[in-house]
C-alpha cells in the first residue's frame, strides 16, 4: 500500500512538473518576450527615418536597420547609447566631435582590439543620415565606394554590395545582415 501511495505521489508530482515546465521556464519566456519587445521598439524607432532616407539616398531601410542592429547591438553599445553612433563610424576630421574607444577589427584572419576615434552624434537620426550620405556619396578618396549598395534593387544585392565595396572587415558580415533582415522581416520597410 505504501508503495502504491508513493507511486501515486510520483505520478502527481511528475504531472505537475510537466504542466508547469522546467523550473524557471516562465522567467526565461518572460525574458525572451521582454527582449523581443525591446528589439521591436528599436526597429520601430529607426524605421521611419530609414524609410525617409531611402527616398533621399537610395539606401534600403532593411540594410540600414540590419546594420544598426548589428553594429550597435540593438542600440545598447556604449558608442550608440552614449554617443549616438549606430554604425561605428570613425571620425574623419579633427573638426568633428569624437571619442576614442576600443573596437574589434578583423585583421589577417583574426579579431584584434584596437583603439580608434569615433564620430559623436547628437541623435540616432543624425547617425542614420550620416550613414546614408556615406553610402550614397562614398568616401573622400572614392565617391563611388558603395555604388553596389545604392544601385541594389533588393537587400541581398545590397548586403553583397557592402562586402564587395569593402564596408566591413568581418568575413561573415553579409550573412549576418541577411539573417537579421529575414529573422526580423526588415524587408517590409523597403519600397
Amino acid at each position: 500500500m505504501l508503495v502504491l501511495i508513493g507511486f501515486g505521489l510520483v505520478v502527481i508530482f511528475g504531472f505537475r512538473f510537466l504542466v508547469s515546465g522546467t523550473p524557471g521556464s516562465n522567467q526565461i519566456d518572460n525574458g525572451r518576450n521582454e527582449l523581443a519587445v525591446q528589439h521591436r521598439r528599436f526597429i520601430n524607432k529607426l524605421a521611419p527615418q530609414a524609410q525617409l532616407l531611402q527616398g533621399q539616398y537610395n539606401v534600403l531601410p532593411s540594410i540600414t536597420l540590419a546594420q544598426a542592429i548589428l553594429e550597435s547591438d540593438w542600440g545598447t553599445s556604449q558608442l550608440s547609447s552614449k554617443y549616438h553612433n549606430l554604425f561605428g563610424v570613425k571620425a574623419q576630421s579633427s573638426n568633428s566631435k569624437s571619442v576614442y574607444l576600443d573596437t574589434q577589427e578583423y585583421v589577417n584572419g583574426r579579431y584584434v582590439t584596437v583603439k580608434a576615434r569615433f564620430e559623436v552624434y547628437d541623435s540616432w537620426n543624425a547617425s542614420l543620415a550620416e550613414h546614408a550620405r556615406l553610402l550614397a556619396y562614398g568616401t573622400k578618396w572614392n565617391p563611388d565606394q558603395y555604388r553596389d549598395v545604392v544601385s541594389a534593387t533588393n537587400y541581398v544585392q545590397a548586403a553583397q554590395g557592402l562586402e564587395k565595396d569593402g564596408y566591413a572587415t568581418d568575413p561573415t558580415y553579409t550573412e549576418k545582415l541577411i539573417s537579421l533582415i529575414k529573422n526580423y522581416k526588415l524587408y517590409q520597410f523597403d519600397d
